[in-house]
């Protein structure tokens, strides 16, 4: 990744907001054609410290994986900056991707209350500096192909947002107008959608979270408000290690979830409450169970052609283990098995043969190598007891330990 664009790390905790919006749109064509080739930016300085660090102790097969990791197509993520200078960081990333023959991957993180506050905290800090951010952005991008996955977090942390089922979420920052801040993300997100959607060759995906978080009805509404029927789609996984076979599960019913609640019969208008999900009829722990809501979705919104259907995306940099679980009989207040889990693996490479027509690709979206945070697992100690009582690096900093982890545990091995 280069200097010129802030880098951070996408948190994966969730929440929302109620906010009326038409939902009348028919979805954007997918804009990523099948064999598209994705672009690869610059390493992360550690990763080349790194590198040159274990060829002079003679780990070269380390140094050598780590090298094919960092070499493979990841995205970019744009965290801050403004006017012209944003511009041209941008343009000059679409332009180093046109060199390769290749379609870069951004990532816009810079929305208000980003992450609640937490380790990826920062954004533009009202709507109008938010929305003059998404103008310059993709003045940068313009005429260029790419790829842009909007504000990661984005639904599912929302500022003083009440919830499709009336509960009032976790995140209430003080600094924010508990009145407006849940309009205003959607009210900014569809605008950054808007904006995006004029240029020519960019496809743009909303946060659609993961299968491990909010249930299908939840964010297929979220989605909808946000104004995924004018967008590409939606993005999973970003940042987290949920299995792909789940993700493409979650990311199917998400889809009928959205057609069924703004295409659907009279009576389901509006009604996204009423969609299976991975926790009803299907129980999230057991994936044998899952086909209970395929049966769902069959009976209730049958076969649908996917050219009416939202599409999505999948982030696979880090879900080659699946994900974490907290060894038995620990007594850490929270296990955050988002934060720095140890012993996760690189995933499927970057691809547009996901074998599911609603699936437009498995992208490296997370920067793998880059820490989550300087997670303590709740103990309030700022070192981490699931690696042994060190001091995590902070969210976008290079992690050597959790990198090597990466491509000695990646699934499918790395070559």
């Amino acid at each position: 990744m280069t200097s010129s664009l802030p880098l951070r790390r996408a948190a994966t905790v969730l929440a929302a907001c109620a906010v009326t919006l038409a939902i009348s749109s028919s979805p954007a064509a997918a804009v990523i054609p099948d064999g598209t080739r994705f672009s690869t930016p610059e390493p992360d300085p550690g990763a080349v410290e790194q590198i040159a660090a274990l060829k002079a102790a003679g780990q070269w097969r380390l140094a050598h994986q780590i090298r094919t990791m960092v070499e493979t197509p990841q995205a970019i993520w744009v965290t801050g900056g403004s006017g012209r200078t944003l511009t041209q960081s941008v343009r000059a990333e679409a332009r180093r991707a046109a060199k390769q023959k290749a379609m870069p991957v951004f990532v816009a993180y810079n929305i208000p209350f980003r992450d609640c506050s937490q380790y990826s905290a920062g954004g533009a800090t009202s709507v109008a500096e938010y929305q003059a951010w998404i103008d310059a952005f993709a003045a940068g991008i313009g005429g260029s192909k790419a790829a842009v996955m909007l504000e990661p977090d984005g639904l599912g942390i929302i500022p003083w947002y009440t919830t499709i089922n009336g509960s009032l979420e976790w995140c209430q920052p003080a600094e924010a107008d508990a009145a407006t801040a849940a309009a205003d993300r959607f009210a900014m997100l569809n605008y950054a959608v808007d904006r995006l959607a004029k240029l020519p060759h960019t496809s743009v995906y909303l946060d659609g979270t993961h299968s491990a978080w909010l249930g299908v009805g939840d964010i297929a509404d979220r989605l909808v408000k946000a104004g995924v029927r004018k967008a590409d789609g939606f993005f999973l996984n970003v940042s987290n290690y949920e299995t792909t076979e789940r993700q493409l599960k979650y990311g199917d019913w998400i889809s009928k979830c959205v057609y069924y609640g703004t295409q659907g019969p009279a009576e389901a208008r509006g009604h996204f409450e009423q969609c299976a999900s991975q926790y009803y009829p299907a129980s999230p722990g057991d994936f044998s169970t899952w086909p209970l809501s395929d049966a769902w979705y069959d009976a209730t919104v049958g076969d649908v052609s996917p050219r009416k259907l939202s599409h999505f995306v999948v982030d696979t940099s880090r879900n080659g283990q699946g994900p974490w679980t907290a060894p038995a009989g620990v007594t850490w207040p929270d296990p955050q098995t988002w934060c720095n889990p140890p012993d996760r693996g690189l995933g499927l490479r970057p691809t547009t043969r996901t074998g599911d027509p609603l699936a437009d690709a498995f992208l490296w979206v997370k920067t793998p190598g880059q820490s989550d945070g300087q997670c303590d697992r709740g103990t309030g100690t700022g070192v981490d007891p699931a690696r042994g009582g060190i001091a995590d690096p902070a969210a976008g900093a290079w992690f050597p330990q959790q990198a090597e982890e990466l491509v000695r545990l990646a699934n499918p091995p790395l070559r």
